[in-house]
Protein backbone atom coordinates (compact mmCIF):
# COMPACT_ATOMS: atom_id res chain seq x y z
CA UNK A 1 0.00 0.00 0.00
CA UNK A 2 1.53 3.11 -1.01
CA UNK A 3 1.26 6.41 0.95
CA UNK A 4 1.52 9.83 0.38
CA UNK A 5 4.62 11.68 1.70
CA UNK A 6 3.65 15.19 1.09
CA UNK A 7 1.66 16.04 4.16
CA UNK A 8 -0.87 19.11 3.41
CA UNK A 9 -1.02 20.61 6.66
CA UNK A 10 -2.73 23.86 7.05
CA UNK A 11 1.11 25.16 7.50
CA UNK A 12 2.13 24.25 4.41
CA UNK A 13 -1.41 25.54 2.18
CA UNK A 14 -0.15 29.00 3.96
CA UNK A 15 3.08 28.86 2.40
CA UNK A 16 2.04 27.68 -1.37
CA UNK A 17 -1.07 30.41 -0.83
CA UNK A 18 1.61 32.63 0.03
CA UNK A 19 3.45 31.93 -2.92
CA UNK A 20 1.21 31.86 -5.55
CA UNK A 21 -0.29 35.14 -3.96
CA UNK A 22 3.24 37.12 -4.49
CA UNK A 23 3.53 35.87 -7.71
CA UNK A 24 0.43 37.21 -9.04
CA UNK A 25 0.40 40.45 -7.42
CA UNK A 26 -2.61 39.56 -4.45
CA UNK A 27 -2.52 39.73 -1.25
CA UNK A 28 -2.72 36.19 0.78
CA UNK A 29 -3.57 38.42 4.33
CA UNK A 30 -6.14 37.34 5.95
CA UNK A 31 -7.57 34.67 3.40
CA UNK A 32 -10.15 32.44 4.70
CA UNK A 33 -10.16 28.58 3.70
CA UNK A 34 -13.28 27.47 2.81
CA UNK A 35 -12.87 23.72 2.25
CA UNK A 36 -9.92 20.95 2.62
CA UNK A 37 -11.22 18.23 1.05
CA UNK A 38 -10.39 17.32 -2.51
CA UNK A 39 -8.80 20.74 -3.11
CA UNK A 40 -8.11 23.33 -0.35
CA UNK A 41 -10.15 25.98 -1.19
CA UNK A 42 -9.34 30.31 0.08
CA UNK A 43 -11.10 33.02 -0.45
CA UNK A 44 -9.35 36.12 -0.55
CA UNK A 45 -10.35 39.05 2.09
CA UNK A 46 -8.42 41.73 -0.04
CA UNK A 47 -9.46 40.66 -4.00
CA UNK A 48 -12.38 38.78 -5.09
CA UNK A 49 -10.60 36.06 -5.61
CA UNK A 50 -10.93 32.37 -4.92
CA UNK A 51 -8.03 30.34 -5.14
CA UNK A 52 -7.94 26.50 -5.38
CA UNK A 53 -4.55 24.23 -4.38
CA UNK A 54 -5.17 20.20 -5.69
CA UNK A 55 -4.95 18.22 -2.62
CA UNK A 56 -3.84 15.09 -4.09
CA UNK A 57 -1.68 13.50 -6.70
CA UNK A 58 -5.65 12.60 -8.24
CA UNK A 59 -6.99 15.66 -8.64
CA UNK A 60 -3.25 17.18 -9.64
CA UNK A 61 -4.18 15.01 -13.05
CA UNK A 62 -7.66 16.81 -13.44
CA UNK A 63 -6.70 20.34 -13.23
CA UNK A 64 -5.70 20.89 -17.03
CA UNK A 65 -9.26 19.34 -18.11
CA UNK A 66 -10.55 21.86 -15.16
CA UNK A 67 -9.27 24.53 -16.97
CA UNK A 68 -10.21 23.33 -20.36
CA UNK A 69 -13.75 22.94 -19.45
CA UNK A 70 -14.02 26.45 -17.47
CA UNK A 71 -12.90 28.09 -20.53
CA UNK A 72 -15.32 26.18 -22.97
CA UNK A 73 -18.13 27.30 -20.52
CA UNK A 74 -17.28 30.88 -20.46
CA UNK A 75 -17.30 30.81 -24.75
CA UNK A 76 -21.20 29.39 -24.22
CA UNK A 77 -21.42 32.10 -21.64
CA UNK A 78 -23.31 29.57 -18.84
CA UNK A 79 -23.95 30.32 -15.73
CA UNK A 80 -20.53 28.65 -14.19
CA UNK A 81 -17.33 29.78 -12.05
CA UNK A 82 -14.92 32.03 -14.24
CA UNK A 83 -11.23 31.28 -13.90
CA UNK A 84 -9.73 34.91 -13.15
CA UNK A 85 -8.44 36.91 -16.23
CA UNK A 86 -5.16 37.80 -17.60
CA UNK A 87 -3.18 35.17 -15.29
CA UNK A 88 -1.95 31.72 -17.20
CA UNK A 89 -3.97 29.10 -15.72
CA UNK A 90 -3.05 26.44 -13.92
CA UNK A 91 0.33 27.64 -11.59
CA UNK A 92 2.51 25.29 -10.21
CA UNK A 93 4.33 25.78 -6.76
CA UNK A 94 6.60 23.14 -5.66
CA UNK A 95 5.16 20.72 -8.11
CA UNK A 96 1.25 22.03 -6.51
CA UNK A 97 -1.11 23.11 -9.47
CA UNK A 98 -3.18 26.01 -8.15
CA UNK A 99 -5.94 27.90 -9.77
CA UNK A 100 -7.24 31.17 -9.58
CA UNK A 101 -11.09 31.99 -9.81
CA UNK A 102 -13.41 34.76 -10.07
CA UNK A 103 -14.96 35.19 -6.54
CA UNK A 104 -19.30 35.23 -6.68
CA UNK A 105 -20.84 36.59 -4.22
CA UNK A 106 -23.22 34.28 -2.47
CA UNK A 107 -26.60 36.76 -2.08
CA UNK A 108 -28.89 35.02 -4.20
CA UNK A 109 -31.34 32.91 -2.82
CA UNK A 110 -30.09 29.66 -1.48
CA UNK A 111 -30.05 26.98 -4.98
CA UNK A 112 -32.40 24.12 -4.73
CA UNK A 113 -32.94 20.73 -6.96
CA UNK A 114 -34.83 22.78 -9.49
CA UNK A 115 -32.17 24.92 -9.82
CA UNK A 116 -29.81 21.92 -10.48
CA UNK A 117 -32.37 20.06 -12.64
CA UNK A 118 -31.95 23.54 -14.93
CA UNK A 119 -28.42 23.95 -14.98
CA UNK A 120 -27.83 20.06 -15.77
CA UNK A 121 -30.39 19.94 -18.20
CA UNK A 122 -28.70 22.94 -19.98
CA UNK A 123 -24.71 21.63 -19.48
CA UNK A 124 -26.39 18.60 -21.42
CA UNK A 125 -27.56 20.05 -23.92
CA UNK A 126 -24.73 22.61 -24.89
CA UNK A 127 -23.47 22.07 -28.52
CA UNK A 128 -19.73 21.09 -29.39
CA UNK A 129 -18.32 20.16 -26.21
CA UNK A 130 -14.33 20.07 -25.64
CA UNK A 131 -12.23 16.71 -26.15
CA UNK A 132 -12.41 15.16 -22.46
CA UNK A 133 -11.35 11.70 -21.15
CA UNK A 134 -14.56 9.37 -20.93
CA UNK A 135 -16.05 8.57 -17.40
CA UNK A 136 -13.87 6.32 -15.91
CA UNK A 137 -15.09 6.56 -11.91
CA UNK A 138 -12.77 3.28 -10.45
CA UNK A 139 -9.63 5.02 -11.93
CA UNK A 140 -10.31 8.25 -9.94
CA UNK A 141 -10.84 6.03 -6.66
CA UNK A 142 -8.09 3.79 -7.11
CA UNK A 143 -5.66 6.82 -7.87
CA UNK A 144 -7.04 7.48 -3.91
CA UNK A 145 -6.54 4.31 -2.28
CA UNK A 146 -2.71 4.57 -3.52
CA UNK A 147 -2.20 7.56 -1.35
CA UNK A 148 -3.75 7.03 1.67
CA UNK A 149 -3.16 8.75 5.14
CA UNK A 150 -3.46 6.47 7.61
CA UNK A 151 -5.16 3.92 6.36
CA UNK A 152 -5.20 0.39 7.93
CA UNK A 153 -4.51 -2.82 5.49
CA UNK A 154 -7.67 -4.18 6.43
CA UNK A 155 -9.80 -1.45 5.43
CA UNK A 156 -7.52 -0.50 2.42
CA UNK A 157 -8.02 -4.27 1.13
CA UNK A 158 -12.12 -3.74 1.60
CA UNK A 159 -11.75 -0.76 -0.47
CA UNK A 160 -10.19 -2.24 -3.09
CA UNK A 161 -12.52 -5.59 -3.13
CA UNK A 162 -15.51 -2.79 -3.36
CA UNK A 163 -13.73 -1.27 -6.29
CA UNK A 164 -13.38 -4.84 -8.27
CA UNK A 165 -17.10 -5.41 -7.50
CA UNK A 166 -18.79 -2.12 -8.06
CA UNK A 167 -16.83 -1.93 -11.81
CA UNK A 168 -17.82 -5.38 -13.04
CA UNK A 169 -21.41 -4.16 -11.83
CA UNK A 170 -21.63 -1.17 -13.90
CA UNK A 171 -19.86 -3.36 -17.00
CA UNK A 172 -23.49 -4.60 -17.10
CA UNK A 173 -25.15 -1.45 -17.04
CA UNK A 174 -28.11 -0.22 -20.11
CA UNK A 175 -28.18 2.78 -19.19
CA UNK A 176 -31.58 4.89 -20.32
CA UNK A 177 -30.27 8.89 -21.16
CA UNK A 178 -27.94 9.14 -24.30
CA UNK A 179 -24.23 9.82 -22.75
CA UNK A 180 -22.35 13.01 -23.24
CA UNK A 181 -20.83 15.75 -21.21
CA UNK A 182 -21.33 15.32 -17.72
CA UNK A 183 -20.34 17.86 -14.32
CA UNK A 184 -19.60 14.00 -13.08
CA UNK A 185 -19.93 15.76 -9.10
CA UNK A 186 -23.63 17.46 -9.71
CA UNK A 187 -24.74 18.23 -5.96
CA UNK A 188 -26.13 21.17 -4.83
CA UNK A 189 -22.92 22.00 -2.71
CA UNK A 190 -21.22 22.63 -6.08
CA UNK A 191 -24.14 25.25 -7.18
CA UNK A 192 -23.55 28.70 -5.97
CA UNK A 193 -26.22 31.33 -5.12
CA UNK A 194 -25.04 34.16 -7.31
CA UNK A 195 -26.13 37.52 -7.46
CA UNK A 196 -27.83 36.90 -11.41
CA UNK A 197 -28.71 33.14 -10.49
CA UNK A 198 -27.49 29.78 -9.35
CA UNK A 199 -23.91 29.20 -10.75
CA UNK A 200 -22.05 25.91 -11.12
CA UNK A 201 -18.76 25.03 -10.43
CA UNK A 202 -16.08 22.43 -9.28
CA UNK A 203 -15.46 20.48 -12.58
CA UNK A 204 -13.10 17.96 -11.70
CA UNK A 205 -14.98 15.06 -12.30
CA UNK A 206 -16.48 16.95 -15.17
CA UNK A 207 -16.34 14.23 -18.67
CA UNK A 208 -18.20 12.19 -21.02
CA UNK A 209 -20.20 9.74 -19.23
CA UNK A 210 -24.04 8.69 -18.56
CA UNK A 211 -26.47 11.33 -17.79
CA UNK A 212 -27.68 9.46 -15.26
CA UNK A 213 -24.41 9.92 -13.34
CA UNK A 214 -25.31 13.42 -13.06
CA UNK A 215 -28.73 12.94 -11.69
CA UNK A 216 -27.25 10.10 -8.30
CA UNK A 217 -25.71 12.95 -6.10
CA UNK A 218 -28.65 14.56 -5.41
CA UNK A 219 -30.42 11.09 -5.20
CA UNK A 220 -28.10 9.74 -3.33
CA UNK A 221 -27.84 12.63 -0.82
CA UNK A 222 -31.96 12.89 -0.21
CA UNK A 223 -31.37 9.03 0.66
CA UNK A 224 -28.21 9.05 3.02
CA UNK A 225 -27.17 12.51 4.26
CA UNK A 226 -28.89 14.07 6.78
CA UNK A 227 -30.31 17.05 4.61
CA UNK A 228 -33.10 18.75 6.14
CA UNK A 229 -34.72 19.19 2.51
CA UNK A 230 -35.43 16.61 -0.40
CA UNK A 231 -34.32 18.50 -3.25
CA UNK A 232 -34.14 14.69 -5.33
CA UNK A 233 -37.88 15.27 -6.28
CA UNK A 234 -37.75 18.86 -7.31
CA UNK A 235 -34.34 17.88 -9.46
CA UNK A 236 -36.25 15.13 -11.11
CA UNK A 237 -39.27 16.92 -12.13
CA UNK A 238 -37.37 19.27 -13.75
CA UNK A 239 -35.00 17.31 -15.89
CA UNK A 240 -37.49 14.85 -16.51
CA UNK A 241 -36.42 11.63 -15.68
CA UNK A 242 -36.28 10.01 -12.23
CA UNK A 243 -33.05 8.20 -11.79
CA UNK A 244 -33.87 6.03 -8.90
CA UNK A 245 -36.87 4.72 -10.61
CA UNK A 246 -33.88 3.07 -13.39
CA UNK A 247 -33.14 -0.31 -12.69
CA UNK A 248 -29.39 0.35 -12.57
CA UNK A 249 -29.63 3.25 -9.74
CA UNK A 250 -28.11 0.60 -6.72
CA UNK A 251 -25.07 0.22 -8.51
CA UNK A 252 -24.91 4.02 -9.11
CA UNK A 253 -25.34 4.43 -5.69
CA UNK A 254 -23.08 1.95 -4.31
CA UNK A 255 -21.01 4.23 -6.35
CA UNK A 256 -21.66 7.31 -5.25
CA UNK A 257 -21.30 5.97 -1.57
CA UNK A 258 -17.73 4.70 -2.17
CA UNK A 259 -16.42 7.52 -3.50
CA UNK A 260 -17.95 9.70 -0.53
CA UNK A 261 -16.38 7.41 1.65
CA UNK A 262 -12.58 7.39 -0.14
CA UNK A 263 -12.95 10.98 -1.28
CA UNK A 264 -10.46 12.08 1.54
CA UNK A 265 -8.07 9.05 1.74
CA UNK A 266 -5.35 11.32 0.54
CA UNK A 267 -5.95 14.10 4.01
CA UNK A 268 -6.96 12.31 6.24
CA UNK A 269 -3.99 12.96 8.67
CA UNK A 270 -3.29 16.14 7.40
CA UNK A 271 -7.19 17.92 8.20
CA UNK A 272 -7.93 15.20 11.57
CA UNK A 273 -11.13 16.86 12.10
CA UNK A 274 -12.76 14.75 8.90
CA UNK A 275 -11.87 11.79 10.92
CA UNK A 276 -14.69 10.57 13.07
CA UNK A 277 -17.12 11.59 10.21
CA UNK A 278 -14.98 9.61 7.93
CA UNK A 279 -14.88 6.49 10.22
CA UNK A 280 -18.68 6.85 10.93
CA UNK A 281 -19.20 6.35 7.03
CA UNK A 282 -16.79 3.86 6.24
CA UNK A 283 -18.64 1.16 9.36
CA UNK A 284 -21.56 1.65 7.52
CA UNK A 285 -20.64 1.28 4.18
CA UNK A 286 -18.91 -2.11 5.44
CA UNK A 287 -21.94 -3.18 7.27
CA UNK A 288 -24.00 -2.10 3.95
CA UNK A 289 -26.21 -0.24 6.22
CA UNK A 290 -28.48 2.06 4.16
CA UNK A 291 -30.60 3.68 6.84
CA UNK A 292 -27.79 5.39 8.55
CA UNK A 293 -27.22 9.02 7.88
CA UNK A 294 -23.86 10.71 7.35
CA UNK A 295 -23.11 14.27 7.45
CA UNK A 296 -21.56 16.61 5.38
CA UNK A 297 -17.06 16.29 5.75
CA UNK A 298 -16.03 20.18 7.39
Amino acid sequence: MKTTTEGLTRGRLNDLLDAVCASTGLSSREAELLKFTNNAVFRLRRAPVVVRIAGSAATRTRVPTVVQVAHWLARHDFPSVRLLADVEQPLSVDGHLITLWECVPEVGPRPGGTDLGILLRDLHALADPPHLPKWRPMTEIRQRLNEPEELSADDHAFLQHECDDVEEQLATLNYTLAPGIIHGDAFLGNVIAGPHGPVLCDFDSTTIGPREWDLTPVAVGSLRMNYPVDEHNPLAKEYGFDVTRWEGFPVLRRLRELKLVTSVLPILRSNPTIRPQWEHRMRNFKTRDLTVRWQPYR
